[in-house]
């Protein structure tokens, strides 16, 4: 039996419910021409680290100060050597040289006793060496061989710069991808067709961090005897380039 329109109005209110509620539900809510739109992007891209920065160190004592700084200074000497032997290209940087006295433990004096200056009983030399190379395959047989007379402190990874120049090109592209992706689902969620959104500007804001890896602190060079060391097991890792840019869409 057909229903009148006055007949289906007085039960959609008897239900508690307008006729234009129910239409508003049918429909997505579109959005008035000109309307401006702020979209935050990300992107990344991830390479294994092409470069090595090892750190090495040389630390001696001894009553004698010129003894001291002496032999510090030849055992540098020689584990310089061995290291451009064995990597030709490294690029060495000292970091350090530190020389200071050792004093005895002091013990408690009796209350009104006078404290005596203190002497020096030994000096304690050392420097320490930074050590950037490209030839990351045999870092290991590199750093074994200065251990021979340096200890092994740290070794960080990273990306050359030509790397990052390399991979600058596919960060941007992978970026950009994802603010048309989001401007997409954005227009539909608007009830607006992708085609109607219009690329006002874009703000890019690049961000990059390298990971650091170190390896535990070795023993002390006085401890270390000019033996064969076996190599490390180094896992060099990668580094992921981040990007994420600001753009504004405005729909026709």
């Amino acid at each position: 039996m057909p229903r009148s329109p006055v007949l289906c109005a007085i039960l959609l209110c008897a239900l508690g419910a307008s006729p234009l509620v129910f239409a508003e539900a049918a429909a997505p809510l579109i959005s008035p021409a000109g309307t401006l739109v702020t979209v935050p992007a990300f992107g990344s891209v991830k390479q294994v680290n092409d470069q090595a920065t090892v750190f090495f160190s040389v630390e001696e004592q001894d009553k004698d100060k010129s003894a001291a700084a002496s032999l510090v200074n030849r055992k540098m000497k020689e584990g310089i050597a061995l290291i451009r032997r064995a990597d030709p290209q490294a690029v060495l940087r000292t970091r350090g040289y530190h020389t200071y006295p050792v004093y005895p433990e002091e013990r408690v004096l009796p209350a009104g006793m006078p404290s005596k200056p203190r002497v020096a009983t030994a000096w304690r030399v050392g420097q320490t060496l930074e050590v950037t190379t490209v030839n990351v395959r045999d870092l290991a047989a590199m750093a074994a061989a200065a251990q021979k007379v340096l200890a092994l402190t740290g070794v960080q990874f990273s990306l050359t710069e030509a790397a990052v120049r390399k991979l600058d090109e596919q960060r941007i592209a992978a970026t950009y991808q994802n603010l048309t992706e989001r401007i997409a689902a954005i227009a539909r969620a608007m009830g607006r067709h992708p085609a109607d959104a219009h690329l006002e500007s874009i703000d890019f804001d690049g961000t990059y961090n390298a990971p650091v890896v170190r390896v535990a602190s070795m023993a002390m060079a006085r401890e270390m005897k000019s033996a064969e060391v076996e190599e490390n097991s180094f896992e060099p890792g990668e580094t992921t380039l981040q990007m994420q840019l600001v753009g504004k869409v405005r729909f026709k």
